[in-house]
Parts: C-alpha cells; sequence; structure tokens
C-alpha cells in the first residue's frame, strides 16, 4: 500500500498536461535523436559511400565536435538574452541540415552537413535541462529530472528502430526524419513564456563566477564521470558493436537498431524511478554505481560470442545510464544559480560532446592501428574498458559509503 502511495506521489509530481513540459521532453529527444536514428545505418554508409570504418566514425564525430567550443557560449547567451531566443533557432537548423544530408552522395557534403546540424543539436538537451531548473525545484525537480530522462531513454530506444526499419528502404530515408525537428521549433516559438530577464551582469563578471563553480571538487568530479562515460558509450557501443555485429555476426540495420534499442529502454526504466532513487542514495553514489554497471556491461560484450549476452549486456548499460544522467543533471541544477545555470550546463555539455567526439575515433582507430583485425581489437577494448570502468567505479562507490 505505501509503495502504492509513493507511486501516487511521484506521478503528482509530473506536469503531464503543461505544454512547456512538452516543448522540454520534445527539445531533449531531438538532442538524444541526432546520434541514435543513425547509429544501425552507419555499415550501410561504408557501401553507400565507399568509406572505411574510421571514416564512418567521422559521421558521428562531425556532429559532435561543434558542441566541444559552442555550448559553453550557448549557455552565455541563453543566460544573458533567454533560453527560448535560443532554443527555437537551434531547432530549425538541426532540422533542416539533417534533412538536407538525404540528398547528396558525396561523403565530404555528409561531413558538412553533420557538422551543421551538430551546431544546431548543440545545446539543446542542455537547454530543455536549464529550463527544468528555471521551472521547477525540490521533489518536483529530481522527478522532472528523471522523466526527461526516461523520455531521453525511450527515444534513444524508438529512434535506433525507426532508423533501421527506414534504412532498410535506402540509407538516406533515415535523414528525412531529422525534419521533426523544425516542427518542434515552431511549437517552442509559440508555447514558451519566459519571464522578462533583469539587466545581466558583465561578462567578466559572468566568467569568474562560472570559473570558480567548474573549480569545485564536487563539480570537476562530475564533469571528469560524465568525459568518462560519454567517451566509452559512444567509443564501444554506439561504433565498434555496430560494426561488429554486422562484421561479426552479419546483421544488417534492421535487426541492430532492435538489439541497441535494448540500452534506452532499461535507461527509460529506471530514470523514471529516479525520484524515487534519489531519495535512497546520493547523486554521486548512484553515478559511481552506473560505473559498476556500465563496466559489467563491457566485460559481456568481451566474453562472449551469443546475441542474447550481448542484450544483457545492453540491459547493463542502459541501467547505468538510467542512474548516471539524472544524477549529473540534478547535481548540476542545484548548485548552480539561475543566472549562470545555462552556462554551468554548458560546460557540461561541452563536457559531453568531447566525449562524443573522442570515443568513436578513439576505439575504431585504436582497433586499426595496435590490433591485427579490428575485430580482435574491439573485443580486447572492451576488456580494458570493463575492468577499469568496474574496479573504479566500486572502489568510488565504497570511498563515498564511509
Amino acid at each position: 500500500m505505501a509503495d502504492n502511495r509513493g507511486e501516487q506521489s511521484l506521478r503528482a509530481l509530473i506536469p503531464w498536461h503543461s505544454r512547456t513540459f512538452h516543448v522540454i521532453i520534445a527539445s531533449s529527444l531531438m538532442g538524444v535523436m541526432g546520434v541514435s536514428l543513425i547509429s544501425p545505418v552507419l555499415p550501410e554508409l561504408r557501401h553507400a559511400f565507399g568509406v572505411a570504418d574510421t571514416q564512418v566514425g567521422l559521421v558521428i564525430t562531425a556532429f559532435t565536435f561543434p558542441g566541444i567550443f559552442l555550448t559553453p557560449v550557448i549557455g552565455l547567451v541563453a543566460d544573458r538574452i533567454g533560453r527560448k531566443r535560443v532554443l527555437v533557432p537551434l531547432l530549425m537548423i538541426f532540422g533542416v541540415s539533417g534533412v538536407a544530408i538525404a540528398f547528396t552522395t558525396d561523403f565530404t557534403v555528409v561531413l558538412v552537413l553533420r557538422v551543421c546540424q551538430g551546431i544546431g543539436a548543440t545545446a539543446l538537451v542542455m537547454l530543455a535541462v536549464t529550463l527544468i531548473g528555471d521551472i521547477y525545484e525540490g521533489a518536483q525537480l529530481d522527478a522532472v529530472v528523471g522523466i526527461n530522462g526516461s523520455m531521453i531513454g525511450i527515444g534513444a530506444a524508438f529512434f535506433p528502430l525507426v532508423g533501421g526499419l527506414l534504412a532498410v528502404v535506402a540509407w538516406y530515408v533515415p535523414f528525412l526524419f531529422y525534419g521533426v525537428g523544425v516542427l518542434v521549433g515552431v511549437v517552442a516559438l509559440v508555447v514558451i513564456q519566459e519571464p522578462t530577464r533583469e539587466d545581466a551582469m558583465d561578462v567578466r563578471t559572468y566568467l569568474d563566477r562560472l570559473l570558480a563553480i567548474a573549480r569545485l571538487p564536487r563539480i570537476l568530479a562530475i564533469f571528469v564521470a560524465l568525459f568518462v562515460t560519454v567517451f566509452v558509450f559512444y567509443g564501444g557501443v554506439i561504433t565498434a558493436l555496430p560494426l561488429l555485429l554486422s562484421d561479426e555476426f552479419g546483421l544488417g540495420p534492421g535487426t541492430i537498431g532492435p538489439i541497441l534499442a535494448a540500452i534506452a529502454v532499461t535507461e527509460a526504466t529506471i530514470a523514471s524511478q529516479y525520484g524515487r532513487l534519489a531519495q535512497i542514495r546520493t547523486g554521486p553514489e548512484l553515478v559511481t554505481l552506473g560505473f559498476v554497471a556500465y563496466g559489467s556491461g563491457f566485460l559481456l560484450l568481451w566474453v562472449t560470442s551469443s546475441i542474447a549476452v550481448i542484450v544483457v549486456a545492453l540491459l547493463a548499460f542502459g541501467v547505468g545510464f538510467g542512474v548516471i544522467f539524472p544524477s549529473i543533471d540534478s547535481t548540476l541544477i542545484t548548485d548552480s544559480s539561475e543566472d549562470l545555470r545555462a552556462g554551468v550546463m554548458g560546460m557540461r555539455t561541452s563536457m559531453l560532446r568531447i566525449g562524443q567526439t573522442l570515443g568513436p575515433v578513439g576505439f575504431t582507430g585504436a582497433a586499426e592501428a595496435f590490433f591485427v583485425t579490428t575485430l580482435d581489437g574491439y573485443r580486447t577494448l572492451f576488456f580494458v574498458t570493463g575492468a577499469v570502468v568496474l574496479v573504479g567505479g566500486t572502489l568510488a562507490y565504497v570511498r563515498l559509503r564511509r
């Protein structure tokens, strides 16, 4: 009975009928769509454009690269002129650039358009989470952060499935789906209402205060954890695993997409309960437990040649994602004031983009450079990554619990 009351209480905290809430969720979904929609299509791009694995990895890298440098700047601008004035143009750029990729046959043009699309996607999730911090607080903030993470997980499960099925028609069809971003931009233009902002502080003072927050040991630890999480996930799971499933198991995008979706289904389930988990363990503790799940997943990928066990490994990644990202977002939101929040979340997204950018190139490059075959390289990298992350997460959790 108590559990039922707790479930009802958690549901009551979610503003299901708020149009602004809907735009927040939709913006986050657009952000995650940028990579997850085309992950199952990566093997097909090799044949469509006659390129190697390392070049295919650039499709992810070109998309994530702009965020390394632009998100802190976008955060500053959003703190000074408002979230809506930044969010709407980004959604438009994201949608138009993504659709344009479907109409080119030149791989160089694909990369250029992915850079443009990456500029549009740079701060979508960041601004969505910033709006959550602006609007909600306390237990409701944790609950909405968890639901936002859960919806991202659902989208991450849905988009690979959609991408894989659309790619069965033709490699370029999934890119047409990015046009949804334009529609979300139009809705955001109408729906989001922001209060009149007071005169912004001068840029020097703003940057000094932002750097002071970034130097806090707790915040530095969060940023390092975020980088490691994204680097190993985008390198090992988003890029290397689909290539391994294609080459070793002979799977096509229509099958790879649903397999990868197992991650997001689990993430959505775990993240939806973050409001409850946050009452049991602190954010940093949940991050370390997420690392334990991550490490276990990589070790399973290393040891198995069974699709069923690979799916179990992906479930472990979903658990890790489901606790790590809401914990990071909630910690950063509560540790930053409203006039600096977009800037702090911008640094968070910049660190995320660094991991997304280096991960795919790092894994595919290391596998090709240091091993006889890329398949052997991926397997070995899974083992090393899993061992380091598992041990590190376990030791960090034990230390935090003392």
